[in-house]
């Protein structure tokens, strides 16, 4: 990997929807954000059907589950072949390039010619990025959302506060699958109010009863997501992942990440959300203006950075204005 690091026989999950043409350049090319799967029409299924953004009667949809993630590629959860234990916390150290490099093996193996469209959010974007900058004019069309060029000082600390309440876990650096879950569920009620707004909350977690004292909707409803999530992911592959996403820098050994940027051919679309406090819509504004082929449009909404899973038809609108697929 980019700093030395090595895993033997590495695996990649992933989903397809449809049939690859005898060209095999009808392909969208999916990349999913940072607790998500490889299952695109699970997590994305109001973009999914006929005539829609991703037809499989039309193109060859591929989603892949990203490195280090706990649904089936390589990750902390499973085995290293040295000791016979899970990985755990000594996982080795990889980059958001990293992944992008396991993507492009995943489409040599498929033999794949060009990309009719490359679409990703948030660290899915930052994904993308990579993928085009390396991919050059074989990636026709790009849709980036609510992702930034480099991991920025803001989300950084973000990542560390959500680590800091990882590692005051003491069961963390155990190597089980219970290792880390009640700091795991902290990190989740740190980082969730990041992924909404305050209007948002305003609009689905206000008291009715003004007299009441405790037992707040918005503590309950921080609670629940918080037990959700321990049940579906891995506190040692959220870690390792939350260290990955800081290493997202489109400038690193590309001398400027203007320069990088510049070099990014596709036709691009990147489409920012007014409410998004974890990456601000000044991001998105700054790689649309220096990727060449870049049209910069924002949606209005509510729902802050998780806007990218729920504004389906401003979404479809925004893709539609600027490319044919």
């Amino acid at each position: 990997m980019e700093y030395g690091g090595q895993i033997d026989e590495p695996v990649i999950a992933y989903h397809t929807y449809g049939t690859l043409n005898e060209n095999r350049d009808n392909v969208i090319l999916i990349v999913h954000a940072l607790t998500a799967n490889s299952d695109a029409d699970d997590w994305w299924h109001g973009l999914f059907g006929k005539g829609d953004i991703f037809d499989w009667d039309k193109h060859f949809i591929i989603c892949a589950n990203n490195l280090g993630s706990p649904y089936g590629t390589s990750s902390p959860k499973q085995i290293d072949p040295k000791t016979q234990q899970r990985y755990g916390m000594d996982f080795p150290f990889y980059t958001i390039r990293d992944t992008a490099n396991l993507h492009l093996k995943l489409l040599e193996h498929f033999q794949i010619n060009e990309i009719k469209l490359l679409i990703g959010g948030s660290c899915g974007g930052n994904i993308c990025q990579e993928i085009a900058h390396q991919l050059g004019k074989k990636i026709h069309n790009m849709v980036l959302l609510c992702c930034s060029p480099m991991e920025t000082p803001w989300t950084v600390a973000i990542h560390e506060s959500q680590r800091i309440a990882l590692k005051s876990d003491t069961t963390l650096y155990d190597k089980n699958e219970q290792a880390g879950i009640n700091g795991l569920k902290a990190c989740r009620a740190v980082a969730l109010p990041f992924y909404r707004t305050h209007a948002s909350f305003k609009l689905r977690q206000q008291e009715l009863d003004l007299d009441k004292v405790t037992d707040f909707r918005a503590a309950s409803y921080i609670e629940y997501h918080g037990q959700k999530f321990i049940k579906r992911f891995d506190a040692h592959c959220y870690y390792h992942l939350l260290c990955a996403l800081d290493t997202h820098n489109m400038g690193r050994g590309r001398e400027s990440i203007e320069k990088a940027l510049s070099e990014i051919t596709a036709n691009t679309v990147v489409i920012g959300f007014d409410s998004d406090i974890l990456i601000p819509k000044t991001e998105q504004q700054f790689i649309a203006k220096h990727i060449p082929e870049a049209t910069y449009i924002e949606i209005k909404t509510l729902f802050g950075h998780d806007a990218f899973l729920i504004e389906h038809e401003y979404i479809r609108n925004a893709i539609r204005s600027k490319i044919k697929i």
